[in-house]
């Protein structure tokens, strides 16, 4: 018997929906990038682009535990003393809060090429409404995947 190696015909890829309403960030991204990826299959291959297009909404109401809320998230904009900085709260709270979850779920995935593209799959969307209703997404519930999914505090 031969190892199982994933070829562009044996790849097929669907749509999920995901709903951040209440759902813990880091857990959230968690679930995100093993999807993105493709992990959840088992015909899983490294090198393949066999993960799932997901959608997410309600970006703008995730929750973060603890301290995490007043982190900064830093960039620096390639001048001399240009390094810059937010909260998590600030930017929850501004035009883009999509980008919290973007950022967390590209920050799980391997810093290489592949993930780049996987990273192209992932539809963030700040409120309820998503233009992605042709795709026929699948609902996946990650509240009821784990209590410790949801903040109780």
């Amino acid at each position: 018997m031969k190892t199982f190696s994933a070829t562009p015909a044996d790849i097929e890829k669907k749509w999920v929906l995901i709903d951040a309403e209440g759902v813990v960030l880091g857990r959230l991204a968690a679930i995100v990038a093993t999807r993105l990826r493709g992990k959840h299959k088992p015909t899983f291959t490294p090198h393949m682009d066999m993960g799932d297009n997901v959608i997410v909404i309600n970006a703008d109401k995730v929750q973060l535990t603890g301290k995490k809320r007043e982190e900064s998230f830093y960039w620096h904009t390639g001048y001399p003393g240009g390094i810059k900085s937010r909260t998590k709260a600030e930017i929850l709270e501004g035009k883009h809060p999509e980008r919290v979850v973007e950022k967390a779920v590209e920050r799980m995935l391997p810093k290489n090429r592949l993930a780049r593209t996987q990273m192209s799959h992932l539809r963030v969307f700040a409120g309820a409404e998503h233009g992605m209703e042709a795709q026929q997404p699948e609902v996946i519930d990650v509240k009821a995947m784990n209590p410790k999914n949801t903040r109780t505090a």
